[in-house]
C-alpha cells in the first residue's frame, strides 16, 4: 500500500530520483539530502506506514536487520567512529514526514553534532512508581 501524496513513498518507490545505496523488495535506502554527517542515510519502507505504531512487526524486524547491515558498511567504508540510529514518532518527538523512516547517522569524533538529551533526576520513589505502572 502506497500513499500517492507521501513524498517518502515517492522516494522509496523510485518516482522521484534519489541517491540510493541499497534497495530490495521491502526497502529503499537513500542518502539524506540534508545530512547530519557524511553518509547519513534513511531506510524507507516501500509501503506506507505513518510511524512505528503502524509498522508490522515483521517489517520492523527487517528494518533493524537492514540497519545493522548498513551501519556496518558505513562504519567500514567511511571510517566512522560510531553510528546513531534515530527514529522519531509524532511531531513532539521530531517526526517531520509522516512515513516511517530510520536514520542511520555515521558519527565522527568532533563532528559537531549533538543527538543527546539532558538527563533529569527523578527520585527513587518516582522511578519505583513508574516501574510499577509500566509492568
Amino acid at each position: 500500500m502506497k500513499d500517492s501524496n507521501c513524498i517518502f513513498c515517492k522516494l522509496a518507490n523510485g518516482d522521484i530520483p534519489t541517491n540510493s545505496i541499497y534497495e530490495d523488495d521491502m526497502f529503499n535506502v537513500i542518502l539524506d539530502n540534508g545530512p547530519a554527517t557524511k553518509g547519513h542515510c534513511l531506510i524507507l519502507p516501500k509501503d506506507h506506514y505513518e510511524n512505528l505504531f503502524e509498522l508490522p512487526d515483521e517489517t520492523a524486524a527487517e528494518a533493524i536487520k537492514l540497519a545493522k547491515k548498513l551501519a556496518t558498511r558505513l562504519k567500514d567504508k567511511l571510517s566512522a567512529d560510531g553510528i546513531n540510529l534515530v527514529q522519531n514518532n509524532g511531531s513532539a518527538a521530531g517526526q517531520t514526514v509522516n512515513h516511517f523512516h530510520l536514520h542511520i547517522i555515521p558519527r565522527y569524533e568532533n563532528d559537531g553534532q549533538h543527538i543527546l538529551w539532558k538527563p533529569t533526576e527523578p527520585s527513587s520513589e518516582e522511578l519505583k512508581n513508574l516501574c510499577e505502572n509500566l509492568k
